[in-house]
């Protein structure tokens, strides 16, 4: 099910806010953490129907993903090997 277009705008700005007080950062950093998340993207795309899903849940889901123990995880560029059998 998709969700109204102006409905969305405001949960993003919601997400957004508690993102923002609960790391103690700005607005703009909380709406660049809340864009690049995989949340943001399952919400946006009508997966599982994640915007029905509380604000205040969707905002921790976003704090968990961008936690430094999960970002550690990610590998920044290809190694050697993986570029040459791209």
């Amino acid at each position: 099910m998709n969700a109204n277009p102006s409905l969305l705008q405001r949960k993003y700005t919601r997400i957004t806010t508690l993102i923002a007080s609960r790391l103690h950062i700005s607005l703009a950093e909380a709406l660049n953490q809340f864009m690049l998340s995989k949340t943001y993207d399952l919400i946006r795309k009508g997966v599982a129907d994640m915007h029905c899903l509380s604000d205040a849940y969707l905002a921790e889901e976003i704090i968990l993903e961008n936690s430094p123990q999960n970002i550690q995880n990610i590998p920044l560029t290809l190694s050697l090997h993986e570029e040459e059998s791209h």
